[in-house]
């Protein structure tokens, strides 16, 4: 394994058995300010125990023991940094394959450098959109746990576009009490409108109750 760090928290992982391209790419990839980690299996990048936050992994196609093709669909249940195949015998069943599995790009070898970091560029884009997105959600998820039992009952009713009396009469509770209710949901999760708490309701995956036809 070689590991080259450079300054900056970004890091490439790169898995190629060619001991050449990893020298090749580690020092390409050092060249451009980023950190490289290579390996020359799927087994020993599996049995690395880091995972930096914002990174992405440059996969060969063909490796010793599994293909990356396999390793990218072992990678899936667990999540992984976004991937970009590169592979010397490519094919269009591999390259349909590894894009619907979400790889960022699939370069044929000999590819050209700005190629490749044009696709890593955009591989490291998505994971730092990836982090950022899971902070939020955790911020959303601490939201709403500060809700009340009731509160809660009361979210997916309002989220969804019942009027206060509807909600209301849906937990059996007076119009003045749900309407106590929408605030304190407004203010404990800080939305600014309606179409906000709507936004943070779907991130959430509260099912929201919709209004139903012909309800008054």
């Amino acid at each position: 394994m070689i590991r080259m760090d450079e300054p900056g928290d970004d890091i490439v992982y790169v898995v190629d058995d060619d001991r050449r391209v990893r020298e090749a790419l580690a020092a390409l990839l050092s060249s451009f300010d980023l950190r490289a980690i290579t390996f020359a299996s799927a087994a020993e990048f599996l049995a690395y125990p880091e995972r930096a936050p914002i990174s992405c992994l440059v996969l060969d196609l063909q490796l010793p023991d599994i293909s990356g093709l396999d390793l990218q669909r072992q990678l899936e249940e667990g999540g992984h940094p976004p991937i970009v195949f590169i592979t010397g015998h490519g094919d269009i069943p591999s390259t349909v394959r590894a894009m619907k599995g979400g790889a960022v790009d699939f370069l044929t070898k000999p590819f050209r450098e700005a190629d490749l970091m044009r696709a890593i560029r955009a591989a490291l884009a998505q994971s730092r959109e990836r982090q950022q997105w899971g902070a939020e959600l955790a911020d959303l998820r601490l939201r709403l746990s500060s809700l009340t039992p009731r509160e809660r009952e009361a979210l997916p009713l309002i989220a969804g576009g019942l009027l206060n009396k509807q909600a209301a009469g849906e937990l059996g509770i007076s119009e003045v009490t749900l309407q106590i209710h929408r605030g304190k949901i407004m203010r404990k999760m800080r939305a600014g409108s309606f179409a906000e708490l709507v936004r943070m309701a779907a991130a959430l995956g509260v099912p929201v109750t919709r209004t139903r036809r012909g309800a008054k």
